[in-house]
C-alpha cells in the first residue's frame, strides 16, 4: 500500500498553459531498470517515489540495457504493484534513437515513431502514454513529419499529450507552431540542464515561456558529478567508471570540475543542504522550470534529493557565489 501521506509535502507545478501538474522532482528510469538489474531495487525504488509523491515516471524505448528492457521491468512493477493507481501516475515515453535494423529503426519519420510507440506500449503493458516524445530531431526528415506523427498519436489514443526533446531555440518555436496548427498543442521540451551544461539559457527558455511550454530539465545533477559522490575520488561503482567510453564522459569528471564541486559543497552546506539538493534547488530556481528529473541506484537516493524542495529559494549572495565558481 502507497504511503497516504504520499501528497502532503512534494510541490506540484503547472505544465507551461495546460491543465497538467508534474511533481518538482520526477524519476527518469534511464539506468539501473535494465533486464541486467536487480528487478527488486528497481521496485523498491519506484515505491519510494510514489511514496514521496513523485507521480511522474520518465522512461525511453532504447533504455536498458539491454533497449527496450527497463520498459518491460517498468511494465512489471505497474502491473504487479500499481495497476490499480494509474489515474495517480504520469508515465511518459520517447522514441527516436536506434532500436532495430534498417532504415526504420531510429530517428524522426512517421513510420518509426508510431511503430516505436507501439512497441513501446506493448514492453509496457500500458493502454496509452500520458506524454509521448520525439526524443531528438531528425536533421533528414521534415519537422511536419515528426510533428505530424506526434499529432497522429496523441488523436488515436495512444497517448495524451506531446513532447520533444533536446531541440534548439528555432526547431522548438517551428515543432509549437505546426502542432498548434494541428491541434495537438507542445505540452513539453525535455533538455538537458545542469549547472555545467546552461545552453538553454541563451532564449530556449524564452521560447518556452512565450509558446505556454513546460520545460523538465534532464541530468541536473550531471549524471551524478553534481553530487558528493566524486568529491573525494571516484567510486568504482559510479556511472562513470561504468559507462566510460559510452557516453560523454571526456572532461565531466575532470579535476577542475571536482574542485568545482567542492567549492559548490560550501555553499550546499552554508543552506543546510548536501551538493544534489543545492544543484536540484538551482535547477528548480527558473520559474518556468516544471520538474528537474532525476536517476537513480537506490531508493534512499531520491528520498535525498527530494529534501531539496525544503530550500528553493535562493539570496543574491549565494547566486553570485555560485555564478563566480562557475565562471571558474
Amino acid at each position: 500500500m502507497p504511503a497516504e501521506t504520499r501528497y502532503d509535502s512534494m510541490r506540484y507545478n503547472r505544465t507551461g498553459r495546460s491543465g497538467l501538474l508534474l511533481p518538482a522532482v520526477s524519476l527518469g528510469i534511464w539506468y539501473n531498470f535494465g533486464g541486467v538489474d536487480p528487478l527488486e531495487n528497481a521496485r523498491a525504488m519506484i515505491h519510494k517515489a510514489f511514496d514521496l509523491g513523485i507521480t511522474h515516471i520518465d522512461i525511453g524505448n532504447n533504455y536498458g540495457p539491454p533497449p527496450g528492457s527497463a520498459e518491460e521491468t517498468l511494465g512489471r512493477i505497474l502491473r504487479d504493484d500499481l495497476s490499480s493507481y494509474r489515474d495517480e501516475l504520469v508515465i511518459s515515453d520517447k522514441a527516436g534513437y536506434y532500436m532495430w535494423p534498417g532504415p526504420y529503426g531510429e530517428w524522426g519519420s512517421r513510420k518509426y515513431l508510431i511503430a516505436s510507440c507501439d512497441q513501446s506500449l506493448k514492453r509496457t503493458g500500458l493502454e496509452y502514454f500520458d506524454i509521448f516524445y520525439s526524443h531528438r530531431p531528425d536533421p533528414d526528415t521534415p519537422l511536419e513529419e515528426t510533428m505530424g506523427a506526434l499529432d497522429y498519436i496523441v488523436r488515436s489514443g495512444r497517448a495524451l499529450y506531446a513532447g520533444i526533446s533536446t531541440y534548439s531555440l528555432e526547431q522548438t518555436r517551428e515543432a509549437s507552431r505546426i502542432l498548434r496548427e494541428l491541434g495537438t498543442p507542445c505540452l513539453i521540451h525535455q533538455p538537458r540542464y545542469n549547472m555545467f551544461d546552461r545552453w538553454i539559457e541563451d532564449g530556449l527558455l524564452d521560447v518556452l515561456e512565450e509558446e505556454g511550454i513546460g520545460c523538465i530539465a534532464f541530468s541536473p545533477l550531471a549524471q551524478g558529478i553534481l553530487t558528493n559522490k566524486y568529491i573525494r575520488e571516484m567510486p568504482d561503482d559510479s556511472r562513470a567508471q561504468k559507462l566510460s567510453g559510452r557516453f560523454h564522459w571526456g572532461d565531466e569528471v575532470s579535476e577542475d570540475r571536482v574542485a568545482m564541486v567542492r567549492k559548490l559543497n560550501e555553499i550546499a552546506k552554508a543552506r543546510g543542504q548536501n551538493m544534489a539538493q543545492l544543484a536540484v534547488a538551482w535547477v528548480l530556481r527558473n520559474k518556468g522550470m516544471t520538474s528537474a528529473l532525476i536517476g537513480a541506484s537506490r531508493p534512499e537516493q531520491i528520498e535525498d534529493v527530494v529534501k531539496a524542495l525544503d530550500n528553493l529559494d535562493f539570496s543574491d549572495e549565494e547566486l553570485q557565489a555560485i555564478e563566480g565558481i562557475l565562471a571558474g
